[in-house]
């Protein structure tokens, strides 16, 4: 074998170690296609010999490699970046969802309370209406009843006037019925005075309708023939002008 054949064939050999060295070197400085193409040159003296297309393959197979190890640490932490994005999104949904949940415990919690509250008040007029009733039972069975006679209108027509403060007793009250009316409710004076003037005197205590008017008692009938309303009426007209019906011993 010639030696310029075995010469040529060494440094070719030389040349393609020394060249995947530096590409390796290269790689792991993360250096791109550039910077590989500047080592290759480096790697012949001056006056040397350009290596065929075949001994550079090595460097450009190794630039290739750079590139895409920085084109995978770009994709990496694009990756990195897309799944916190993705995290950050998650954790917000998630408290969106918990305030929507929140909110939505408190409004059926607020109905809920609403419900309750109106039920009570409910329960509590109905209560309260039933002791009304039960009030106004009582004080229906518990109101006096009078007989409907002399008797019985002396002593309703006293109880109204002991609650205006109005005196008289039951037998002033009954001497002035007896000697007025001789105890008729329908009694009407129509020879007297008054009668003379178109205003006779009417009732038990033969009142006449202007006085009875003026001294009408609160809580009696308006018609001056009620016995009740008529002994209430004369008595407050003796007690304002005699003091009480029991100073009356006349006509008054």
């Amino acid at each position: 074998m010639p030696k310029n054949i075995l010469t040529r064939g060494y440094r070719r050999s030389l040349d393609r170690a020394q060249s995947l060295n530096r590409a390796q070197k290269t790689a792991f400085a993360g250096v791109g296609a550039l910077g590989v193409t500047a080592v290759a040159l480096a790697a012949f003296p001056a006056g040397a010999q350009t290596t065929t297309t075949s001994e550079a393959a090595p460097a450009a197979k190794v630039a290739y490699s750079s590139q895409q190890q920085i084109k995978d640490v770009h994709a990496g932490v694009a990756d990195q970046l897309a799944g916190a994005s993705q995290k950050v999104a998650a954790i917000e949904a998630q408290k969106e969802a918990a305030a929507k949940q929140a909110a939505a415990q408190q409004k059926a919690a607020a109905e809920k309370k609403a419900v309750v509250k109106k039920a009570a008040a409910q329960r509590e007029a109905k209560e309260t209406a039933s002791r009304s009733a039960k009030r106004v039972e009582v004080k229906q069975v518990s109101a006096k009843s009078y007989p409907n006679n002399l008797d019985g209108w002396i002593r309703e027509a006293r109880s109204i006037m002991a609650k205006h403060d109005i005196p008289g007793t039951y037998s002033g009250i009954h001497r002035n019925i007896i000697r007025e009316s001789s105890g008729n409710p329908k009694a009407i004076n129509d020879w007297d005075i008054n009668a003379i003037n178109g205003i006779p005197s009417k009732g038990l205590l033969q009142v006449i309708p202007p006085t009875f008017k003026a001294y009408h008692v609160p809580g009696t009938s308006w018609d001056i023939y009620d016995p009740v309303a008529n002994i209430a009426a004369a008595c407050n007209y003796a007690a304002d002008k005699y003091g009480s019906m029991d100073n009356v011993n006349s006509a008054y």
